[in-house]
């Protein structure tokens, strides 16, 4: 006979199999314990082997299946669904822990299914039912624990359930380790490819770990939401049942008092009073209003009453359960919730249902008036009802309303999740992965000689395109624009290896010329950027020289903040030229947009690391990008662009902001001429701890003579030079 080949089965009809077999692996085993009489429940055995095989979707649709299908004949079995849930998302971690693989472990795991199965199935089943020792199939220990260890009710019957549903989960997962054993690999495989249980969505570059994963900040933002829409829909909801309870408990009052008025006789009020019992009328009214009472069961108390300014005068008062009445003629004092109606209950008005909690307990009260045949009202009829009726029968719902939202929620949270990971998180995950492979073998190959081997690239190449991504978004888009890159990268490497070299420094040259571009453009700074250069430099040596920032300090990144400096400005290019060269203060939209300069250079720079990283060797464009965003931040968190303080600004930003501003006090400018030595100094030192980083400030101040006088000899010659020109011309 010819085995089945799972490995040709279609991606549908795979995970039809898994969701059917579950969910018969649920039904049937249940129903023989039930035809057999066994104290077992064996519902769950299907949840727990999809969990194994396919993750937490499939897990969760089984499990909630069951208790949907179950609940069309009983539908309280619906309200139960979230334990089958949370069972499904424990088995499927448990057995991505390997906890299925140790003896010991998986008491572990049958122990955890019998706290959600028997513990809080218990703590349902007593909110929505409270607890009944002559029902359910655990119902003996319960009794023996309540008999005989004198627990009581509640404790008796949660342990009487944890006890029955270890031997039940016992069962299941034994059952469900069994039948995984003889499940075909090829099918386990191909249902992990299905389900993408081999795609690691932690990893990103070269296996690296993510530290913060997309699906997992898909994970927590669904969490967070499902909780918050939870809780407000609880809420809500609690707070819409209780108006619809109160509503509903207050036409029962109206109807109980309604129906009294029509039994008594509104012209005897006063001789029920004086004579009560010796009248048999009133022996007679009074089982009537009796009767009344229990044809509306929710009422607690049914009485008469004669308003008085000091009090009320009982007029009837119907006995509960077998205790007497108020005799008629008695006095009663006010309770204090009623006080502030009393102007209307001495002429005779209806007031609205009161709510109140005095010596009579937490009641719901309506007041109706008996009218005699002149329109007087003679007395009032009132009628209670118990407020923790309604209290119950909130709880009742709350439990309600939450197991079904977050049975519901849950499910469609992992749909969610499912999506994401296979459209979002698996696409990018395999990207990345393969532009690692891209990016790697083209940084070994260009430290070869002009005979490198390419085969590496064009095989990393080949397979990011046999990816195949398909997704009509934006997702699918980034990979069509990834392929066509890293197949014209690949196409211009194969063609342009004698070139290499020469274009390696063409464009670190372009990317300087470019920066002296940008600042020509500002009329006003001269050869600022080779003298910030400068300064940078020597204050970097300078507190290299005095051991401070040590470790970080070293020649080479001295060499590097010396070539990142001249690039600080680079954003300038993104101003318009009227506000560049503008002659007079800026207004304050105008500065606003100078100050884009920093994010707009910061922008530039990264964009260069990011599309020429391992074109050529420019790691000092790093200490760039931080100099152009940052080097206007200010060191008590007042500067910008994003009022970073203290070291959270970068080290080179902290020198260059010293240099960019001493510079700047010192040139002479279209709208102002250079400050003195002293009085650039005396700004610098006074930003000491509020503009600037304080050690800088005492390294800088060590050497700031020294370079004030060298810019000013070297100034000078140029003013020489300049003028002698003019006269030869």
């Amino acid at each position: 006979m010819r085995r089945f080949d799972f490995e040709k089965m279609s991606s549908f009809k795979s995970v039809l199999l898994l969701l059917v077999g579950g969910l018969l692996l649920n039904i049937i085993p249940a129903k023989i314990a039930i035809a057999l009489g066994l104290p077992l429940f064996l519902d769950c055995t299907g949840t727990v082997l999809t969990a194994m095989l396919g993750g937490y979707l499939p897990a969760i649709i089984v499990g909630f299946a069951l208790n949907a299908i179950n609940g069309i004949a009983d539908p309280v079995s619906t309200y139960y669904g979230v334990l089958s849930i949370l069972i499904a998302i424990f088995a499927t971690l448990f057995f991505h822990k390997k906890f299925f693989k140790s003896a010991l472990r998986i008491f572990v795991v049958i122990f955890s299914f019998a706290i959600i199965g028997g513990g809080l199935g218990s703590i349902f089943t007593y909110f929505l039912f409270g607890f009944n020792f002559g029902e359910g199939i655990s119902a003996p220990i319960a009794i023996a624990f309540h008999d005989v260890m004198n627990f009581s009710l509640f404790k008796s019957q949660f342990l009487a359930d944890i006890v029955i549903d270890i031997f039940d989960k016992t069962i299941i997962v034994v059952l469900a380790v069994f039948i995984f054993h003889f499940v075909p690999q090829t099918y386990k495989d191909r249902l992990n490819k299905i389900f993408l249980r081999k795609t690691d969505s932690g990893r990103g570059f070269g296996g690296s770990m993510v530290s913060n994963s997309l699906l997992r900040k898909a994970v927590i933002m669904m969490t967070i939401t499902e909780v918050l829409l939870g809780a407000l829909a609880s809420v809500i909801g609690f707070f819409l049942y209780r108006e619809k309870s109160v509503n509903s408990f207050i036409e029962v009052a109206n109807g109980a008092a309604k129906a009294a008025t029509v039994a008594i006789d509104a012209e005897k009020i006063d001789e029920y009073i004086a004579r009560g019992y010796e009248l048999e009328e009133y022996n007679h009214t009074k089982w009537v209003l009796e009767r009344i009472r229990e044809s509306f069961p929710q009422t607690k108390y049914l009485y008469v009453y004669k308003i008085m300014a000091d009090g009320c005068i009982v007029v009837f008062d119907v006995d509960i359960d077998g205790v007497p009445g108020e005799p008629p003629g008695k006095k009663i004092d006010f309770d204090p919730s009623f006080r502030q109606h009393l102007p209307k209950l001495l002429v005779g008005e209806e007031i609205d249902p009161i709510i109140s909690n005095d010596q009579y307990g937490w009641l719901l009260t309506v007041y109706k008036p008996i009218y005699n045949a002149a329109g007087k009202a003679v007395a009032y009829i009132g009628a209670d009802i118990a407020m923790e009726s309604i209290k119950n029968d909130e709880a009742i719902f709350f439990i309600k309303l939450l197991s079904l939202f977050f049975g519901l929620s849950i499910l469609i949270m992992c749909v969610v999740i499912e999506l994401v990971k296979r459209r979002v998180v698996a696409p990018l995950n395999s990207m990345s992965q393969a532009v690692f492979r891209i990016a790697t073998n083209t940084m070994l190959a260009s430290e070869l000689d002009e005979n490198m081997d390419l085969g590496k690239i064009n095989n990393a190449v080949k397979k990011l395109i046999a990816l195949d991504i398909r997704n009509h978004d934006e997702i699918g888009k980034l990979y069509e624009d990834v392929s066509t890159m890293s197949r014209d990268t690949y196409n211009f490497m194969w063609k342009s290896q004698e070139q290499g070299k020469r274009i390696q420094r063409m464009q670190e040259v372009i990317i300087m010329e470019f920066a002296e571009m940008v600042e020509a453009r500002d009329k006003s700074t001269g050869d600022h950027i080779k003298k910030t250069a400068e300064y940078v430099e020597a204050i970097a040596r300078e507190l290299q020289a005095e051991g401070k920032f040590k470790g970080v300090l070293t020649d080479a990144y001295v060499n590097k903040l010396k070539r990142a400096a001249p690039l600080h400005d680079v954003g300038k290019i993104a101003v318009s030229d009227l506000i560049l060269n503008k002659n007079g203060k800026l207004t304050d939209e105008e500065f606003a947009i100078m100050k884009n300069h920093t994010t707009e250079g910061g922008k530039i720079l990264q964009k260069i690391v990011d599309e020429a990283k391992g074109a050529f060797d420019a790691d000092y464009l790093t200490e760039s990008i931080e100099m152009a965003k940052y080097h206007h931040e200010k060191w008590n968190g007042s500067g910008y662009p994003e009022r970073l303080k203290g070291e959270e600004i970068p080290l080179s930003a902290r020198i260059m902001a010293v240099a960019d501003v001493f510079d700047a006090l010192i040139a002479e400018r279209i709208y102002k001429k250079g400050f003195s030595y002293e009085k650039a100094m005396a700004i610098i030192t006074e930003g000491a701890g509020k503009h600037f980083d304080p050690e800088i400030v005492e390294a800088f101040t060590h050497i700031s003579r020294r370079l004030y006088d060298e810019r000013t000899v070297i100034d000078s010659d140029a003013s020489h030079e300049n003028v002698s020109e003019k006269k030869q011309g």
